[in-house]
C-alpha cells in the first residue's frame, strides 16, 4: 500500500530494519516499571497490567523493535513482582510472573566483578526444567534473555560470568558468580567460582504461554538457513568423510593390463573369442 511506502532514504532503512532476515538482529529488552509510581507517571503510562491487557506491550515492542520485556511492579496482592516475556511479530508469545521472595544487589557483595557486557554462561540445575512444561518454557525465556549477542570464537579468558539457575522445591534460586582462573602446574587452569551479585530468590506464580502451534511456528526456521543435504556423502560415528562414486559397469575382460607372458592368450582362447576360425598360418620366407 501506498502508506507503507518510504518517502524518505531514513524511513526506507528503518523499513528495511524492520523487515525479516535469515540471521535476525541481536534480540532487545524493554524494561518497564509499574504499579506504585508517583500519579504522573501512571496517567501518563495508563497503567500497564501485562496478564490484563498486553496492546500496550505490543505497542512498546513495535516502535521500539524489541521482542523481550521486563515488566517490574509492586501492589499489596501481588508484592516484588516480576513479569518476563518474549514477542512473536509484535504479539506476546510467552509471558511468566515471578515473585521475589529475596534480593541481593550487586552493590552488597563486595566482590570483584565481571567487564559490562561479559558474555554469560548459563547453568540450569533441577530435572523440573526438563519435565514441567511452565518450568522448560522459563529456561527458554533466561536462554533468550541472558544469552546476548552472537559471536564466532570465544577466548578462554573471556568465559568469566556464570548465571546458575537452580528449580527445587517450587523455588527458582538465580545466583551470579565470576570464574577465577587459578594456576594448577599443568596447561588446563584450575576453575573456582566467586560469587559476586545479584541474587534472587523467585517463586513462579501466573503464566501465559503460546499454543504448542503457534510455539512451534516461532521456532520455524527459514529454508535459507538449513544446510544443503549433500548426495552421496556420509559420516561415520568418528567425523570420517565417505564419498560414493556411481560409475557405468565396466567390461573387465577389455581392461587394459601389464603385458606379461602369462597373461597373452594361448590360440585356443583367441579362436574361440573369433568364433572357431582357426588362426592364419604365416607364410614362411
Amino acid at each position: 500500500t501506498d502508506a507503507l511506502k518510504p518517502k524518505t532514504k531514513r524511513a526506507k532503512r528503518f523499513l528495511e530494519k524492520r523487515e525479516p532476515k535469515l540471521n535476525e538482529n541481536t534480540k532487545n529488552a524493554m524494561l518497564i516499571k509499574g504499579g506504585n509510581a508517583n500519579l504522573t507517571v501512571t496517567e501518563v503510562k495508563n497503567v500497564t497490567r501485562p496478564f490484563e491487557d498486553q496492546t500496550s506491550l505490543e505497542f512498546f515492542s513495535k516502535k521500539s523493535d524489541c521482542s523481550l520485556f521486563l515488566f517490574g511492579s509492586h501492589n499489596k496482592k501481588r508484592p516484588n513482582n516480576l513479569i518476563i516475556g518474549r514477542m512473536f511479530d509484535y504479539h506476546v508469545l510467552d509471558m511468566i510472573e515471578l515473585g521475589i521472595e529475596k534480593f541481593v544487589s550487586l552493590k552488597d557483595v563486595k566482590n570483584s566483578k565481571c567487564p559490562e557486557g561479559t558474555k554469560p554462561m548459563l547453568i540450569f540445575a533441577g530435572d523440573v526444567f526438563d519435565v514441567n512444561e511452565e518450568y522448560r518454557r522459563l529456561k527458554s525465556l533466561l536462554i533468550d534473555f541472558f544469552r546476548g549477542p552472537t559471536v564466532p570464537n570465544i577466548r578462554l579468558a573471556g568465559l568469566e560470568y556464570v548465571l546458575h539457575f537452580t528449580a527445587v522445591d517450587g523455588k527458582i534460586y538465580m545466583r551470579s558468580y565470576k570464574v577465577l582462573l587459578k594456576k594448577s602446574g599443568c596447561k588446563i587452569p584450575r576453575i573456582e567460582l566467586e560469587e559476586m551479585g545479584p541474587s534472587l530468590d523467585l517463586v513462579m506464580r501466573r503464566t501465559h504461554l503460546a499454543s504448542d502451534d503457534l510455539y512451534k511456528l516461532s521456532l520455524k526456521q527459514p529454508k535459507g538457513l538449513k544446510p544443503k543435504k549433500k548426495k552421496n556423502i556420509s559420516h561415520d560415528v568418528f567425523g570420517t568423510t565417505y564419498g560414493r562414486i556411481h560409475m557405468q559397469k565396466q567390461d573387465l575382460s577389455k581392461l587394459q593390463t601389464r603385458k606379461m607372458k602369462g597373461l597373452k592368450k594361448r590360440p585356443a582362447e583367441k579362436s574361440a573369442e573369433d568364433g572357431g576360425a582357426t588362426p592364419k598360418k604365416s607364410k614362411s620366407a
